[in-house]
Order: C-alpha cells, then structure tokens, then sequence
C-alpha cells in the first residue's frame, strides 16, 4: 500500500472522476472508494476511513481534499497537487465555458434533460459504495449507537461540524469514562500565511476577490449551500454580484461535474473577466492543499494513539451517517416518479451484479436513460 504510484496514473484517475463526478461530495467519495479501494487497492478501507474523517475536519470541500490526500499518500507532495489539480480541472474548464456563453449570451444551455437521470444513478453508486464503508467502520456497539444519533441529527438538519467534533468529543469522553486512564494529548494547530507578490496582473478587483475566496475556502465548512450563503453576503450584499447572477452559479455548480466549489470560477468570471475567474479559483481551493499538507502525515500518528484512535472512530462512524443522511435527503428530492425510481433499481442491480463496474458506465447509463425516458 504504501509503494509511490506514478503521477500519470493518478492524474488519469483523478482526471476521469473530475469529468464524471456528478452528485456532490458523497458520490464524489463513493467513486474515489471503488476506484480506490475496491479496483485499484491502493488503500486500505480502514485508511480510506481514516482520510475521510480527516477531510471532514478540516475546512473546505471534502471530496477535493480527499483526492489531494489520496495523491499524497500515493506519491508525496507531488502527487498532493497532481490529484487536487487534476480533480478540479474538469469542472473549473466545464463552468468556465458556461460561464463565458453567459457573460456573452446572458443565458445557460439547457441541459437538464441529460442530467434527468443523473442523480438516481449517483445515488445508487453511493449507496453500493456506503455499505461496506459503513460494515468498517461501524466497529461496536458503542460507535453504531453515535452512528445512528449522527444520523438522525442530520436528518433534522444540524450543523455537520458539530455532529462530527460531538461524535469524536462524545467517544473520547466515554473511553476516559471507561478505562479512567491519563493520556498525552498533543495538539496541533495549522496556521497558513500567505504572501502574494505584486504584480499588474493584480488589479484592486482581483486582489479583492482573491482575499475574499482565500477566506472564504480557509474558514467554510459544509455543503455547497452553505457557500452560496457566504457568497450571498460576501457578494450580492456588497453590491459585487446580482442575486440573479448567483443563482445561475448555484444552477452551473449542481448540475456541472466535480466540485460545487467551482461555481466560484463562475462567479470570478462575471465580475472580472478571465482574471477573476483565475484568481477566485485559486483563492477557493488554495486552503484545501495546505489544510491537506499540514494534516495528511498526521492521520497515521493519530490511528497509533489509543485516545486520537477513538476520536477517529467516532469521526468516521459520524461521516458514514452523514453521508447516508445525504443520500436520504438526495433520494427525496430526486427520486419522484417511475422514470426516476426505474433508473435507480437499474443502477442497483448492475452494482451489485457487477462489483467492479466502472462507475463512470453507471453515471453515462443514468444519463442516457433518463434522456430517452422524458420522451416517454
């Protein structure tokens, strides 16, 4: 597992889960573990754990610091920022260009009948990808009842960063309970500056949005709902965006592949062109690598503490639940009719038919099917 794997191989990975990764994180993660794990066997389930729990502590978006921390464990810094790039590039060229037709032509293409039958294929590609996530990282009886309190909180919709510390707070107060015993706790807090040297390229307009994406990405935890919140009150409210304007980004973010996170070169784009499409897609993923960097050699020390061990077991058995409660939540609004409930089942069978099945053949297979069903 630990053998370096060449950049290209990762680069092609992370290139191929960039242009199908539709769905959100949770798919994201899902088709990162049977690519991962499931086909390629480069990590161990129990690590792949152990990264997720990671990515959720940390700001930013989860599936992107996944692939960078994946691309680190695989081939050192190197591969750290052959992963992030390489993940991010299809979606940051895919709203690019939507973003440019409407900055030209002041409207989106439509394409909502090709992503009709998307989201009923991603869940299933989840759902097929949970179960043995969950079948590991459910350990005891101890950490399936946090699970289960996990999951009902997030279905009444609080806040995940305080299910996930709860969860890792909640076990380790239960293990010093138990065992009574004194552990060394040894804390480590990243704290990232950077330093931007000046240059023409740099306008006020671009410094602006580059300070506030680099904050925004340093400090925002969540979903993508909760970054179009930030964009609202960072943006519209400053008078630097129409609300118009960003709910066509929030529409380009759901239904382009990859990360949520590039509906900011979207938004870049509108108010400053090419250059402020550049700079605010840097600033937003910049903090993922150094939070990633900083944290990645700490995941392993962690699991060969007996008190980090605990706190991560209840992380990871908070993200399964969290991630299932996302999947509910997606297969409430998605799945509503035949059409939809039909390319679900589909997609379940072929998955648990076919184990090793490309999951990019289920997402293409939903799409088409889901085009040719709206005619029915």
């Amino acid at each position: 597992m630990d053998n370096k794997t060449p950049l290209k191989e990762i680069a092609k990975l992370f290139l191929k889960l960039g242009v199908i990764g539709f769905g959100g994180p949770a798919a994201h993660i899902a088709m990162m573990q049977q690519e991962v794990v499931e086909k390629r066997k480069w990590l161990t389930q129990q690590h792949f754990l152990d990264l997720i729990g990671a990515a959720n502590l940390i700001p930013g978006p989860n599936s992107t610091e996944m692939a960078i921390h994946i691309g680190h464990e695989k081939a050192g810094w190197k591969g750290l920022i052959t992963a992030g790039i390489c993940f991010i590039f299809p979606a940051v060229i895919i709203t690019g260009s939507f973003a440019w037709l409407y900055k030209e032509y002041g409207q989106i293409p439509e394409v909502k009948p090709f992503i009709y039958g998307i989201k009923p294929a991603i869940i299933a590609v989840i759902l097929s990808a949970v179960f043995p996530l969950a079948k590991k990282s459910i350990k005891t009886i101890q950490l399936g009842i946090i699970a289960a309190a996990v999951l009902l909180l997030s279905l009444l919709n609080c806040n995940e960063i305080f299910l996930m510390f709860g969860a890792g707070a909640l076990a380790v107060l239960l293990y010093y309970f138990k065992l009574d015993k004194n552990n060394n706790l040894h804390s480590f807090i990243p704290l990232a500056l950077f330093q931007i040297s000046d240059h023409r390229f740099f306008s006020a307009v671009n410094w602006n949005l580059f300070l506030i994406f680099l904050k925004i990405g340093a400090i925002l935890y969540g979903s993508g709902y909760v970054l179009f919140a930030f964009l609202d009150a960072e943006l519209v409210a400053a008078g630097l965006l129409s609300r118009t304007q960003l709910i066509d980004a929030i529409a380009v973010g759901q239904f382009t592949p990859g990360p949520v996170f590039s509906a900011v070169t979207f938004i870049g784009c509108q108010i400053n062109g090419f250059s402020g499409a550049l700079f605010s897609t840097i600033a937003i993923f910049l903090p993922s690598f150094v939070f990633v960097a900083l944290l990645n050699p700490l995941v392993k020390k962690m699991r060969y503490s007996q008190l980090f061990s605990t706190f991560l077991d209840a992380v990871n058995a908070a993200s399964i639940a969290i991630i299932i409660s996302i999947c509910l939540e997606m297969g409430s609004e998605t799945i509503a009719g035949w059409r939809t409930v039909l390319i679900a089942l589909l997609s379940i069978a072929l998955l648990l038919k076919y184990k090793k099945i490309n999951s990019a053949f289920i997402v293409l297979a939903g799409s088409i099917t889901g085009y040719l069903l709206t005619f029915v």
